[in-house]
């Protein structure tokens, strides 16, 4: 019989596990697991509730913690970090790591197989540095209420926040607003929520207007720091997912603007591209090998420069191991979170960016991931 397996799913900024009821990971999740049932292989899934925007050490304190509290059984364990959970996840398993807990929690890390990292900025982002200016912040919170009530009412929020919207002024009134402008929007928006689920939601806000930790430290400047300090773990095998999202001068998601929150969305998109392209002058992303070049080219259409991005963080600094696999999409279609054409009711997709990410697409690279995962 083979070993078990433990997955752990890391969340990255503006992310969460569970939340109002709702599982982020859930289309990871279930593909993964008939992955592993088709192979023969008993696995095991659990999310980590790392803190939405908490400094990356505050972060790989709740990951080791919870792997430490719940890992019951023998067998190895795999971490899955999408955006900033995947530098969680390296800093947890660095060798000369030091997040000030006691060695009795971090006795599962020599377990560990393998690190597979999803659209993470292993050397930073310039949208972070945005992020931690006066308008970035009023962004930031307008990112975490769209994600949270999006993913939690599904399609027919979609109506809900246009009328809300509407209701307060329009796009241009919510990106010029103050924070109480969006608390205001908060307080409506939550009202079509279960009285649980808005407790919960008002937590998780809470905390991003609290704790911006992680939000200087994916600067460009600051992973320049941490990639001196986190050293790769011999005994773990590391691996990325690295895509590039359509160029918003394009105007290929025209097509799908329906809406008063599509096209809110599809502003944010322009504008986080934008600040996502605006490459650094003395930092530098990764320099991909020819294997790797190829591999990018092939999956986006064109040769992947430093402007590229998924609209959050660019192309190059997700690069990190192993390439599994490259192609068009955005920092949500990963992970399932995507335009679905022929079941539009089975994926939310909250952000509008107009890429060809589709059910093949995603099959592929969950295929990448969990042979990566089973693999010698």
């Amino acid at each position: 019989m083979s070993e078990r397996h433990h997955v752990y799913f890391v969340p990255g900024l503006f992310g969460f596990g569970r939340l109002a009821g709702y599982d982020y990971f859930t289309h990871v999740r279930q593909g993964l697991e008939t992955r592993y049932r088709d192979a023969g292989v008993s696995v095991s899934f659990e999310d980590v509730p790392s803190p939405p925007t908490s400094s990356l050490r505050e972060r790989g304190r709740v990951l080791a913690t919870t792997v430490s509290r719940t890992l019951s059984t023998n067998g190895v364990i795999h971490l899955v970090g999408h955006s900033t959970g995947g530098l969680d996840a390296r800093l947890v398993v660095a060798p000369n790591t030091n997040l000030h807990l006691h060695s009795e929690l971090m006795a599962w890390t020599p377990r560990v197989r393998s690190v597979i990292s999803l659209n993470t900025p292993h050397y930073g982002t310039p949208l972070a540095s945005y992020f931690a200016t006066v308008s970035g912040t009023r962004v930031l919170y307008a990112i975490s209420l769209l994600t949270v009530i999006s993913l939690k009412l599904g399609e027919p929020s979609l109506a809900i926040f246009s009328r809300v919207l509407a209701g307060i002024g329009g796009i241009d009134s919510l990106l010029g607003g103050d924070l109480k402008l969006f608390r205001s929007l908060t307080g409506m928006l939550l009202r079509f929520v279960d009285k649980d689920g808005r407790g919960e939601i008002t937590d998780f806000l809470s905390k991003v207007g609290t704790d911006q930790g992680a939000v200087i430290q994916t600067t460009p400047e600051a992973m320049d720091l941490f990639n001196a300090v986190a050293d790769d773990n011999r005994d773990v095998r590391y691996a990325c997912i690295a895509t590039a999202a359509p160029r918003p001068r394009t105007m290929r998601f025209a097509w799908r603007i329906r809406s008063p929150y599509t096209a809110f969305t599809a502003a944010l998109y322009t504008t986080w591209y934008q600040f996502a392209g605006q490459r650094h002058k003395q930092y530098y992303y990764a320099q991909p090998s020819e294997l790797e070049q190829r591999a990018l080219r092939l999956g986006v259409g064109h040769e992947v420069t430093d402007t590229d991005s998924d609209g959050i963080v660019p192309t190059l600094s997700m690069l990190w191991g192993k390439l599994l696999w490259a192609g068009e999409a955005d920092h949500l279609d990963v992970l399932g979170h995507f335009y679905d054409q022929l079941k539009p009711s089975n994926h939310t997709d909250w952000l509008t960016s107009g890429s060809g990410f589709n059910r093949r697409t995603f099959s592929e690279v969950l295929d990448r991931i969990a042979e990566f995962q089973l693999g010698p």
